[in-house]
């Protein structure tokens, strides 16, 4: 853990594209990395509560499998974690976005158990945790572009959280069918 023992704050709306508005606005109030981590455990207990014939399920016939979903959020996950590493680094140079239909087609995402893509999802998020706590306080502040926006490496942080979030509420109501 960082020794300067600090947080980075909920980021500002000109940090970020105002589409993640949407994500962070979910996320609590509180140090990031905790939130993070608390969301490992909520996740996985919701993952693993899914029954195998719900796997394959899409709740629409355009939308993605459960699998599949869950793999989005692990490449969302990776690319927004590479974007805070890159900008915290000082690398320079706008980088791209994702077409994340694409992504999900070029994933094997739909053909591998849950389980399987519970556990890479943990993993990732664990490693995601360590490398937001090991960031300097100034680190947080830093900017670069993605996607055509720019945004901070503390929006990145809370961007990441919120999807999670948006992803595991889906999980819950389209996929699986509990109330909102």
């Amino acid at each position: 853990m960082n020794p300067a023992a600090f947080t980075l704050p909920r980021p500002e709306a000109s940090e970020y594209n105002p589409y993640y508005g949407q994500y962070i606005d979910m996320v609590p109030e509180g140090d990031i990395c905790d939130v993070m981590e608390t969301e490992i455990r909520e996740t996985l207990a919701l993952l693993r509560s899914v029954p195998a014939d719900r796997e394959e399920f899409r709740y629409a016939p355009e939308k993605w499998s459960l699998r599949e979903s869950v793999g989005h959020v692990i490449d969302v996950e990776r690319l927004f974690a590479f974007r805070a590493l890159w900008f915290a680094r000082g690398g320079e140079g706008e980088l791209s976005g994702m077409d994340q239909i694409g992504w999900a087609r070029a994933s094997s995402a739909g053909r591998r158990p849950l389980a399987d893509l519970a556990d890479e999802w943990e993993a990732l998020r664990r490693a995601n945790v360590a490398l937001f706590r090991s960031f300097e306080e100034a680190d947080g502040a830093k900017r670069g572009v993605a996607s055509g926006f720019e945004v901070t490496v503390r929006a990145l942080a809370w961007m990441m959280t919120g999807h999670e979030l948006h992803h595991r509420k889906l999980i819950r109501e389209a996929y699986l069918g509990e109330g909102a």
